[in-house]
């Protein structure tokens, strides 16, 4: 016939051709078919063009097949790069709350120590540097505990968390450092009767009474202050004096106390 099957994979340019040689034959014959050709003429040509169509089918349908486990290989590579990326999101969602619960304390979700190392080891880097400490402890707190049990000891160091966070400055930070001890690092600068103030204002923050379920607490703080550079140069040592102060300030009961004061 006038389309003989080919002995390779058809291009798509070539089904096009085909699509084109067909019509134009169609066309041709239905144009001439009433003046020059005879009924056997007509059916000769309709039917070469059935089997081409029939060619260009099998053609399509042999690339169909040859495509579809390309396409699947393809969808299934879609899948698994998607499912790639949510697994390293995932793990990086992990790997952020890790360090954030690393840093934290899980009751106050205040920085814990490790917490309070890193913002100092930050606050150094110049132009910026820690200005002063003041470490928190509150006054017979293990009688709460004790009378109350620790549900309300919790609840009670919950209440002064969120007090001494709405305290501060928001350049600052305040940590939970264990127990009921707190700590407030301040990166910049203040002057002597401003830590006055900030003390007074802490002191009165955590004294004011607290409503845990039924009951009507109150938990007295002793704060010690430390200064950068006078008092020390690195965290542990400001926290260091700035502990001793506030042992100062809890024997005394004065309620706050510079390291620098201790000795006097």
């Amino acid at each position: 016939g006038a389309y003989d099957p080919p002995s390779r994979v058809m291009p798509e340019t070539d089904w096009d051709l085909l699509f084109q040689a067909v019509a134009a034959r169609l066309r041709l014959t239905v144009g001439a078919s009433n003046v020059t050709h005879s009924a056997e003429r007509v059916g000769a040509t309709v039917l070469e063009c059935v089997q081409a169509l029939e060619q260009l089918h099998a053609e399509l349908t042999h690339e169909r097949g040859r495509r579809r486990p390309i396409e699947d290989e393809l969808r299934q590579s879609h899948v698994e790069l998607a499912c790639a990326r949510q697994e390293t999101t995932d793990v990086r969602a992990d790997e952020r709350r890790s360090h954030h619960m690393a840093l934290h304390d899980s009751l106050t979700a205040l920085p814990n120590r490790r917490g309070f190392n890193e913002r100092w080891d930050g606050a150094l880097a110049p132009p910026r540097a820690v200005a002063a400490v003041l470490y928190i402890d509150l006054d017979g707190f293990k009688s709460i505990n004790d009378l109350h049990g620790h549900s309300a000891g919790d609840e009670t160091l919950r209440i002064v968390a969120k007090r001494l966070s709405h305290s501060i400055r928001a350049q600052d930070m305040v940590c939970r450092m264990g127990g009921d001890e707190f700590a407030c690092m301040l990166t910049d600068p203040m002057g002597r009767e401003q830590l006055r103030e900030l003390a007074g204002k802490l002191f009165d923050a955590v004294s004011a009474p607290m409503q845990v379920g039924l009951l009507q607490l109150s938990a007295r703080p002793s704060i010690g202050i430390a200064l950068s550079p006078d008092d020390g140069l690195h965290a542990q040592s400001l926290l260091q004096r700035a502990d001793a102060a506030m042992y100062h300030a809890k024997r005394q009961q004065t309620g706050y106390a510079f390291f620098d004061s201790v000795d006097a």
